[in-house]
């Protein structure tokens, strides 16, 4: 649990720090007269500054859930539920965070340089979904059985279910 916490939080504390720095240099620059962003008008500029602002949230949400980690105290009745709550909150806003990081730079690469070309927005999205598809297929399973572990014997769920049977439907149930 430490080791992810530690490799997770390098890995929000980097998006942390894109995504600021991407918040203050908007795409397509500003308007030397008036301040205001080239691109304010268009959609794809509302995208990009809604997600880069979930992104931005998201990550700094995630940072601090491992950094609690790392300075808990380690109580035996923090492993029970307090340690993976807290494992299972920032990893889903980790994911939250890199999905949001990917729209915006789609958004942003649609923006710049897809002038008039919206036939470009598919390769965007398909090589965009790649790495988020990629941290969930990785991520997800940790997650899932974080949430079996730490919350499977509240709801009466056996924490050796492997696949749906009529069996394990029964003894959900209680029938």
């Amino acid at each position: 649990m430490k080791a992810v916490a530690e490799s997770c939080s390098i890995t929000a504390a980097l998006i942390t720090t894109i995504v600021f720095a991407v918040a203050i240099t908007v795409p397509g620059g500003s308007n030397q007269e008036t301040g205001i962003p080239v691109f304010t008008k268009e959609i794809a500029f509302t995208i990009f500054a809604i997600t880069d602002a979930i992104s931005l949230f998201a990550s700094s949400t995630a940072l601090l859930m491992f950094l609690s980690i790392l300075t808990g105290s380690f109580d035996e009745r923090d492993f029970l539920f307090t340690l993976p709550r807290l494992l299972m909150i920032g990893l889903c806003t980790l994911m939250l965070s890199t999905t949001a990081m990917m729209v915006a730079f789609g958004a942003t690469l649609f923006l710049v340089f897809c002038h008039k070309r919206p036939w470009m927005l598919a390769p965007i999205c398909v090589l965009s979904s790649v790495p988020i598809a990629t941290f969930g297929t990785l991520q997800i399973p940790l997650i899932v059985d974080l949430c079996r572990s730490t919350y499977g014997h509240i709801f009466g769920i056996p924490k050796k279910i492997n696949k749906l049977t009529s069996d394990n439907i029964q003894l959900f149930f209680g029938k």
